[in-house]
């Protein structure tokens, strides 16, 4: 078995390597045309480059936004709180909060000295006007449902008794509210001037806190930020979003570079001085003396979802016996180029909340495999496998190791693979036996397990419909001990693992190449890019 899994993995590699070959005889003219401009501008060492694969699509945060938007305006702008290194919350334009009136007001004392980046002092008004801003329906912010009252979270009042103070009321205790303002798809709820928007309410540009400010965007090449001399950085180390920033180059440059080939060859000249690249290209630019990589585990999680309600897969047995006929560390490392982790945890690694339990899972098995294909009644009945070839994730690359896996302990698997909006159908609807999948990242354990556990009947992306699995993340919303969080967390785990609604193989990466000039750079859970604290030689 294992020769035609080696065999299979060579294949691929074989079969990609040409394919970039190919691809970068095509780009060649295009990038000769490109780079030496680049080079030019790159000779200046106070100014770092760093690709995107497209362009931002807003300047306004949490609005009309993507991943890249938000890696660049989290830059650029603060909010009351934002996650760690290891996903829990902290304060950031906040010093401290309290909670009181059982959880429904909170209390925040706002940093002294905090200025905005036209020079303007940062006051709880400020904070006001910004809530407003955001919850104008107008304005169209990407997370005005989360705080509305339409989900659990409703804010009945927010009001600034005086100028470093500032009080938000909820209707009701929700555990998840710091959480939720914390997050980058939301802006992390931005503190911005009232002068990022025009006297008649339309929007200009971002005028925020953070230690850059936003400087020039050309659309479709570049979106420009500048060092904020006056910058009011937090005390001690950097952590996450929070903690010590500052800003050590002049200016920090986000060029729209979409071809990865082009992006490898900018990071080899000097034009590029970092970028997020795939495992494969990483392992290549890695062979350069001149480039370094960073990597980390970050909270997206590499799957493979069972659909329970299959008139096959509902027999847990079956499903017992797939998880222990895939050996997840072959998986990990064949789909990774050998820089993964395994974990069959919903928990990234790097999380607070992965405990030891969180070590626990599938053991690969045979032996076991067997008796429970014998115990569940199976009769060779054939089982598909979805899975889409983009190449921003391993769905078919390991689609293809599981079935050799699934085949080789007598399990008729094949795999069927679909463009990746006709996948994301099947999926919303339920409509697969099973399916390689990536979910996005998630730091709360509450929102983690949120994405994968409720009523299949009433909403039929959801992959656990156990009704106890229901009452366990259900009450992790209403959580805030951290012991208590743990506990539920644990339990989760550990039954996640019995029930076999889906296997977790490993949790995505974060991996960053980076020309040796420079140095402070590293990769995390959120795998956004931060270019504070670091600098270029």
């Amino acid at each position: 078995m294992w020769s035609r899994f080696r065999h299979l993995t060579a294949t691929s590699r074989a079969t990609r390597s040409i394919n970039r070959e190919i691809a970068m005889k095509k780009l060649l003219s295009a990038v000769a045309l490109l780079l030496p401009g680049m080079v030019a501008q790159a000779a200046d060492g106070e100014v770092i480059r760093f690709a995107l694969n497209q362009d931002i699509r807003s300047s306004q945060p949490g609005v009309n936004r993507d991943g890249n938007t938000d890696d660049v305006l989290m830059h650029v702008v603060e909010g009351m709180v934002g996650y760690r290194e290891d996903g829990t919350v902290g304060p950031m334009l906040s010093s401290s909060w309290d909670v009181s009136n059982e959880g429904k007001t909170y209390t925040f004392h706002l940093r002294e000295g905090v200025k905005f980046h036209n020079g303007d002092a940062m006051t709880a008004q400020d904070v006001v006007w910004s809530w407003k801003h955001w919850n104008d329906p107008k304005t169209q912010w990407r997370c005005l449902r989360e705080f509305d009252g339409s989900g659990l979270i409703h804010v009945t009042d927010v009001s600034a008794p005086d100028a470093h103070t500032l009080v938000m009321t909820l209707e009701k205790p929700v555990a998840l509210f710091l959480d939720t303002l914390a997050r980058t798809d939301c802006g992390a709820a931005a503190v911005i001037s009232p002068k990022s928007v025009a006297a008649d309410g339309s929007w200009i540009a971002p005028i925020g806190t953070g230690p850059f400010s936003f400087g020039e965007w050309k659309h479709g090449e570049y979106v420009s930020l500048k060092r904020f001399a006056d910058y009011s950085a937090l005390a001690g180390k950097e952590d996450g979003f929070v903690g010590g920033k500052k800003a050590l180059v002049d200016e920090v440059r986000f060029m729209a570079i979409p071809d990865a080939a082009t992006v490898k060859a900018g990071l080899q000249s000097g034009a590029v001085d970092l970028a997020q690249v795939s495992p494969i290209d990483g392992i290549d630019l890695k062979k350069d003396p001149n480039i370094a990589l960073e990597v980390a585990p970050n909270a997206q999680r590499h799957v493979m979802l069972i659909q329970t309600d299959d008139p096959l897969l509902k027999n847990v047995k079956l499903r017992q016996a797939i998880a222990s006929a895939l050996d997840s560390e072959q998986i990990a490392l064949g789909t990774s180029q050998n820089l993964a982790q395994a974990s069959n945890s919903n928990i990234s690694v790097a999380s607070a909340f992965y405990s030891n339990i969180q070590k626990q899972g599938y053991k690969y098995d045979p032996a076991r495999t067997a008796r429970l294909l014998k115990e569940a009644g199976y009769k060779g009945e054939p089982l598909e496998i979805i899975a889409n070839k983009r190449a921003t994730v391993p769905s078919f690359d390991m689609a293809i190791i599981i079935q050799a896996m699934l085949q080789a302990a007598g399990i008729n698997a094949r795999v069927t693979t679909m463009e990746w909006a006709t996948q994301l159908e099947r999926y919303q609807s339920g409509r697969y036996q099973m399916m390689t999948f990536t979910y996005s990242a998630r730091f709360n354990p509450a929102l983690a397990f949120e994405q994968l556990v409720g009523d299949k009947t009433k909403q039929k992306r959801k992959v656990w419909g156990d009704p106890q699995a229901i009452a366990m993340t259900d009450e992790l919303a209403t959580v805030d001990d951290p012991a208590r969080i743990q506990a539920i967390t644990d339990k989760l785990h550990q039954q996640m693992i019995a029930d076999v609604p889906l296997i977790v193989f490993y949790p995505g990466l974060d991996i960053v190449a980076h020309r040796k000039a420079i140095s402070g750079y590293k990769s995390w859970l959120a795998a956004a890019a931060r270019l504070w604290n670091v600098s270029k030689a």
